[in-house]
């Protein structure tokens, strides 16, 4: 009885907020627009004929052997790299985590190394591999004097998708291997077992729900993925890229929305299988923190092996980027290696490259704080506040992750050009700076919510309920109370979401207008046509701009942040 009295005096005073009301409202309506709808448009779009409801274009697509074979392309490179990526990262982990490595230096390489393609354009990696191993690559045609070596392909796209996801799997294998009891591996050890032995039956068996969930999480990156098997695919298709072909190729919108429909179907599978399984178990095997400091590995038959290859890897990643600036200063990349400024110059020059940089950082900078602002609204909503309409809201903003860059171009396309709202406001968003800032917002805002969640299950309720006894309305204590405490994370937010919206471009290259040039689509416009010096000059100036967002931001958190603030208190 007196629970059900406090609920029923909970709910009283919810909806006595008005602005927590309003709030709701707002993002239930935004989340709707603009995530649920244009995907719902894709599903009727594919199922709806003047007939009535149809399969005949499900047919049609599925008897097009180029689609067949691009499904098959697409689940054996998601496989390939998936494993390959979580084998890497979790060496990288280990290595961090298990191994006294002789010098700082080391530690510190191996660390960027591990989160430098996080940062940067999806695309670079790409570019590099052929400008390397290519016909006209430093490596094959001037080193090994091979002339006729083809890059692309299933190998192409294989190599560089693990080189750009291991990051993430490594992050994901740090602090599982990081949480694990040392205590447990010692007391194998203590029992005469081997470290290969102790590794194989109490470290592994432990880390294998989070080894599945990264493997997963890679597999669903990859088969998303459009920028490098557009640039290195060559005529290995993918679905991403048949997606795009199918609407700037064939001009079919409704075989696009089918084919986006399967892969959608795909990724969400996937999704909901990570997620809901893998991540939870993972989560429950493994929790709490390591009882003391674990106790490195200094045995050199098991430090030089991982340490040799962590460095092989590092130093392959480092040329990779090391090509990038220099295929932007040398005269004709693979025939003439005098260095000259003229690439970069013509990007200015030529090419309009201001407007490039203008249009894209303005469009990211507008997007970057609006994300970040609505991440840690929702994370604050998800974590503190009990209303019927909250897994909704999670539930919906977490879904965009599982959503393909080129499946949510083309639900837009269908949605805002020739969907439901043909005149109006929604109608008129198409091809404007204000739909590309919409997208750039849906697609950072999975990644912001889960940092914020993150961060807001650490704070104590009673710091909050203080506050509103105090008579302060929602607002003003998720203003003064709640976001200077996750300011952190709200900064980290920002910067992200301003890092993934400056590099997109699986989302925004089926609705970008001439009105608007952005760099990525510059990069892959003469990347596709074989200008590889003015692409690299404009991905070296992105990847400048890039991380100089992430130092100022470590800056402004060592400096500014909460820990800052606790330690000085």
């Amino acid at each position: 009885m007196a629970t059900s009295q406090s609920k029923e005096l909970e709910r009283k005073k919810f909806f006595a907020d008005p602005v927590m009301v309003t709030t709701i409202v707002v993002l239930i309506v935004f989340l709707t627009l603009f995530i649920l709808y244009p995907l719902a448009i894709l599903l009727v779009d594919s199922v709806v004929s003047d007939h009535g409801l149809s399969m005949d274009v499900f047919r049609r697509i599925m008897d097009m052997p180029s689609f067949r074979t691009a499904i098959t392309n697409t689940l054996k490179v998601g496989f390939l790299v998936g494993i390959l990526s979580a084998l890497i990262g979790l060496l990288f982990a280990y290595v961090e985590e298990y191994v006294q490595l002789k010098t700082k230096l080391l530690a510190g390489l191996f660390k960027v190394i591990s989160t430098l393609p996080v940062v940067s354009p999806p695309f670079v990696l790409s570019l590099s591999m052929i400008m390397l191993f290519g016909k006209a690559g430093i490596i094959t045609r001037f080193l090994l004097h091979i002339y006729d070596n083809n890059v692309y392909g299933f190998w192409g796209i294989a190599i560089v998708q693990t080189l750009t996801f291991f990051p993430v799997c490594y992050m994901m294998m740090k602090g599982l291997l990081h949480n694990i009891d040392p205590s447990l591996e010692e007391a194998a050890r203590d029992m005469g077992a081997s470290r290969w032995k102790v590794f194989m039956t109490v470290t592994l068996p432990l880390i294998l729900p989070g080894l599945g969930n990264a493997f997963l999480v890679t597999f669903i990156e990859s088969i998303a993925d459009f920028a490098n098997p557009m640039i290195i695919g060559g005529s290995y298709d993918t679905l991403a890229t048949s997606i795009y072909l199918q609407i700037t190729g064939a001009y079919d919108k409704q075989g696009a929305s089918a084919m986006a429909v399967v892969l959608l179907l795909i990724t969400l599978f996937m999704f909901i299988l990570q997620k809901y399984y893998l991540e939870a178990k993972s989560t429950a095997t493994l929790s709490g923190k390591a009882s003391r400091p674990r106790m490195k590995i200094t045995d050199r038959s098991v430090t030089g092996p991982l340490t040799a290859f962590c460095m092989i890897v590092s130093l392959f990643v480092v040329m990779m980027y090391i090509c990038v600036p220099l295929g932007g200063l040398f005269k004709t990349w693979g025939y003439d290696f005098h260095l000259t400024p003229k690439w970069f110059t013509q990007v200015f020059t030529k090419y309009k490259g201001f407007k490039a940089f203008k249009d894209s950082f303005m469009l990211s900078l507008i997007a970057s704080p609006i994300t970040a602002l609505l991440s840690m609204i929702i994370s604050y909503l998800v974590v503190k506040r009990n209303f019927r309409s909250k897994g909704f809201i999670e539930a919906v903003s977490m879904l965009a992750m599982a959503v393909p860059g080129t499946v949510l171009g083309v639900g837009y396309i269908r949605g805002f050009s020739a969907g439901v709202f043909r005149t109006g406001f929604l109608q008129s968003l198409y091809g404007t700076g204000t739909l590309l800032v919409i997208v750039f917002i849906v697609r950072s805002l999975p990644t912001g919510t889960r940092s914020g969640i993150s961060a807001l299950r650490q704070i104590d309720k009673n710091i909050e309920e203080s506050a509103y006894d105090m008579g302060a309305d929602s607002f003003k204590v998720f203003m003064t109370v709640t976001l200077p405490l996750i300011k952190d994370s709200f900064l980290s937010g920002l910067v992200t979401a301003f890092v993934r919206s400056i590099t997109a471009i699986s989302a925004i290259i089926l609705l970008v207008t001439p009105k608007f040039l952005l760099i990525t689509v510059q990069i892959n416009e003469f990347a596709e046509k074989g200008s590889y010096g003015i692409a690299c000059a404009f991905a070296t100036i992105l990847i400048i701009i890039t991380y100089s967002a992430v130092t100022l931001m470590n800056v402004f958190i060592k400096h500014f942040g909460t820990s800052r603030a606790v330690e000085e208190n």
